[in-house]
């Protein structure tokens, strides 16, 4: 598969403004270090990426974060069975929490965050996790936007 004649014409956010793709990074960054020291788990901080990117739609992230998520040692049923988390028994409590959050947040144009996708999660995570999952909602929603819109090629050159 070439590239498109729209990929060839996009500008790479990234290297078009440098500053702004490092600040994003540094973000990243802060953000990863607040799910560590809010506890949840590394393989659920995976989920929540792909979950984000999946509703987002960002083939690139989706095949970044699947890797990611598989070398750490995530269970390829539980990718795999991701967009429908909410019918099958492999997520616990906490992981059903954060999914839940990370979809009312990726979703907000659809209605907002609602008190009771809010109330759901704050009922399970602590204020610490809520905030993870909502600043790495955040984020992988700006990587998603970034890389979709400077169509980041995925597959084959």
């Amino acid at each position: 598969m070439t590239k498109t004649e729209s990929q060839k014409q996009r500008v790479n956010l990234g290297k078009q403004h440098p500053a702004n793709y490092a600040a994003l990074l540094a973000l990243s960054s802060a953000v990863e270090e607040a799910t560590a020291a809010a506890g949840l788990d590394p393989l659920l901080v995976e989920l929540l990426k792909i979950r984000t990117s999946q509703i987002n739609g960002c083939a690139f992230c989706l095949r970044m974060h699947t890797h990611d998520a598989l070398k750490k040692g995530e269970n390829p049923d539980r990718i795999a069975v991701l967009p429908a988390w909410q019918e099958t028994g492999y997520f616990s409590e906490a992981d059903r929490a954060a999914l839940r959050l990370t979809e009312a947040i990726a979703r907000v144009s659809e209605g907002h965050v609602s008190d009771a996708d809010y109330n759901a999660a704050a009922a399970v995570l602590s204020a610490d996790q809520v905030s993870a999952v909502a600043w790495l909602t955040t984020l992988m929603s700006a990587f998603n936007r970034v890389a979709i819109t400077s169509r980041y090629h995925v597959g084959r050159s």
